[in-house]
């Protein structure tokens, strides 16, 4: 069985580059052996991102990724059964930001971001410790996060 990953856009122009993220989404899922998960992708400003943020996590403030695990399961018409592994929201507004502040190409940061939310959807969790400019990184999700963009670093999606 696949993955399912829906993709929009939520008060911004959709970019072009949307229809590459579903395909990077299945080869990283496949190199996780993440199977049967359908999770949605929302690219969004800051000032949607920074709502979701107060919202959910009592934080007034735009970030990058916000992940929404659900974890839920279900079977479709088919009898295929599947698990909703919920949701993801990235500001590409935040994105640009940081794709500045790291020195590296927003191609590079979008994979980055992808990556880190489907990893939350599975259970992943990194605590207090964030992705710092020249600073290796001490947590298992966040070696594995690291690890696995080595593999994709020739895949583009803008």
């Amino acid at each position: 069985m696949a993955n399912r990953f829906l993709v929009s856009a939520d008060g911004i122009d959709e970019p072009a580059w949307m229809m590459n993220v579903e395909p990077f989404l299945q080869k990283v899922a496949a190199e996780l052996e993440f199977d049967g998960q359908e999770a949605s992708i929302l690219f969004c400003g800051d000032k949607t991102i920074q709502e979701l943020n107060k919202n959910y996590r009592n934080i007034d403030a735009a970030t990058d990724v916000l992940s929404f695990e659900n974890g839920e399961s279900f079977v479709d018409e088919d009898g295929s059964r599947w698990t909703l592994a919920g949701d993801i929201a990235i500001s590409v507004d935040t994105l640009k930001k940081n794709a500045e502040y790291f020195g590296i190409d927003e191609n590079s940061e979008l994979k980055r971001l992808l990556l880190h939310g489907l990893l939350h959807l599975n259970g992943y969790d990194h605590g207090e410790e964030h992705i710092q400019k020249g600073v290796e990184p001490e947590c298992e999700m966040l070696k594995l996060q690291e690890k696995v963009l080595l593999k994709f670093k020739g895949e583009k999606i803008i």
